[in-house]
């Protein structure tokens, strides 16, 4: 329920209209396979937020 009023803002008479089908072939739109590769930029953002290797600025507590 949490997913069809929260998420998909489905108002409760649609909801309760829908068949388990319908229910599943909406909510799957925010689902990957789970064979599926990272896309480049969800990668790409990934390698930004954590870098490997601490950047410049963030080295300074290296120094003390």
């Amino acid at each position: 329920m949490a997913m069809g009023f929260g998420l998909l803002r489905l108002s409760p008479k649609t909801f309760w209209a829908m068949t388990p089908l319908e229910f599943e072939r909406a909510m799957s739109i925010f689902a990957r396979g789970a064979d599926e590769a990272p896309r480049h930029a969800d990668l790409a953002a990934l390698m930004r937020a954590f870098p490997d290797i601490p950047q410049k600025e963030d080295n300074a507590w290296l120094k003390t």
